[in-house]
């Protein structure tokens, strides 16, 4: 009988303890956060400065609502020295810098046929400069030009006689709340991540139904069926689990060969429903519940069938949702095999893991598109897992009926 211990120090150490497993599952979490906020950008909302885990998407204005034409919606910006909106008309104007001769520190930007021609010139850091007349404030206003850019016509939104041209950069755009769903569309059709989707789906289920049976059946016969070197016969399957995969590869491979199996996806599957972890799993599962069970049965005149697939695998629920949890974290997340026996030039052939790898290099600039197909290939797994880890936790805890 455990006593809880109660007094300030003990609910500090509660506090602490706390805290300390919060900042942990923060640092755990935060790059799944940082995936999924990713996935749903834009190329320019990812490298918008200073970031945010927050998609955004530029505001936009109609071009009939400040007098401009097209089909197109205008982005709106806001400038420090003004409280108004002001809508991008045009990106694309030739826009010429002034400085007043009575205060070279001040810059006035205005487009390059505002600024009328006087014929008269003006010595500034010893180079002869023409001298123009421009308008400010109603006012004439003598200035040189000191040099020609680019930059962008802006109109106010709410008076449209309220225009400026300004150099894009020194506008500040703006956001709002924006995600960009149709990432996921795009990178499943467009980047044919849909086919590796339907044959990684295809490969694992496969491959976890097909241990779930092999590994039933096999788990019976070695816990519940007397036969001659069964003890041997069981130490033998169970020790090929310790020779490493990477030692198989080249006969695995040979024997693909043979079979005619190279670049198919039979390769990825038959090879690997057989195996010994699950037997082993099962095995211990069925040798912990109770024989008097299947004793009863037989008194009943049940077959071995009929125990095994209404009695035994009914109660081995917990140990066949953790082999079904681990073959599908296999299965799904399998690269290097897939890597060695699918023809690279096969896009029809690859399954998941090879496609992300391929999104990778040939789509570095969509970073937006890379971390959608990540999600895409996180996802199932995340969901297995939280579906199966009240069975998995049974499993870990017992072993079987006491």
């Amino acid at each position: 009988m455990s006593v809880r211990r109660t007094g300030p120090r003990a609910t500090l150490v509660r506090v602490a303890t706390y805290g300390l497993l919060v900042s942990v599952a923060v640092v755990v979490i935060f790059p799944f956060i940082v995936a999924l906020s990713t996935s749903t950008k834009n190329n320019d909302d990812i490298f918008s400065y200073p970031p945010t885990l927050i998609p955004r998407e530029a505001q936009t204005v109609e071009a009939t609502a400040v007098g401009g034409t097209g089909d197109e919606p205008l982005p709106l910006y806001e400038f420090d020295d003004s409280t108004a909106t002001f809508a991008l008309v045009d990106n694309n104007v030739s826009v010429a810098e002034y400085r007043p001769l009575d205060d070279l520190n001040t810059v006035i930007r205005r487009d390059v046929s505002d600024g009328e021609e006087t014929g008269q010139t003006v010595v500034v850091d010893g180079e002869e400069e023409d001298v123009f007349v421009i308008q400010v404030d109603g006012e004439s206003v003598e200035v040189y030009r000191s040099r020609l850019t680019s930059g962008g016509l802006f109109v106010s939104v709410d008076d449209n006689t309220d225009q400026r041209v300004e150099l894009v950069n020194l506008a500040e755009p703006l956001k709002q709340f924006g995600p960009r769903l149709e990432n996921f569309s795009e990178v499943v059709t467009e980047k044919e991540l849909g086919r590796s989707l339907s044959n990684t789906v295809l490969v694992t289920i496969a491959v976890v139904a097909g241990q779930i049976i092999t590994s039933i059946l096999g788990g019976y016969a070695f816990a519940r069926i007397e036969f001659r070197g069964r003890g041997q016969l069981f130490l033998l399957y169970l020790g090929s689990v310790m020779v490493p995969f990477v030692v198989l590869i080249i006969p695995l491979f040979q024997l693909m060969v043979q079979f005619g199996w190279l670049d198919n996806l039979s390769a990825l599957i038959i090879p690997f429903v057989f195996t010994a972890y699950g037997t082993f799993l099962m095995r211990q599962f069925f040798i912990g519940i109770p024989k008097e069970i299947e004793e009863a049965a037989r008194i009943d005149n049940a077959s071995r069938s009929t125990i095994l697939w209404k009695i035994m695998v009914p109660l081995a629920r917990p140990a066949i949702a953790t082999l079904a949890t681990f073959g599908f974290l296999y299965a799904w997340n399998s690269f290097f095999w897939p890597l060695v026996i699918i023809n690279s030039g096969n896009p029809d052939g690859r399954v998941l893991s090879l496609a992300l790898s391929t999104l990778g290099g040939r789509g570095s600039t969509d970073i937006n598109l890379v971390f959608a197909g990540a999600m895409i290939a996180m996802t199932p797994p995340i969901l297995v897992f939280l579906f199966a880890q009240r069975y998995f936790v049974e499993n870990s805890a017992s072993s079987g009926l006491k």
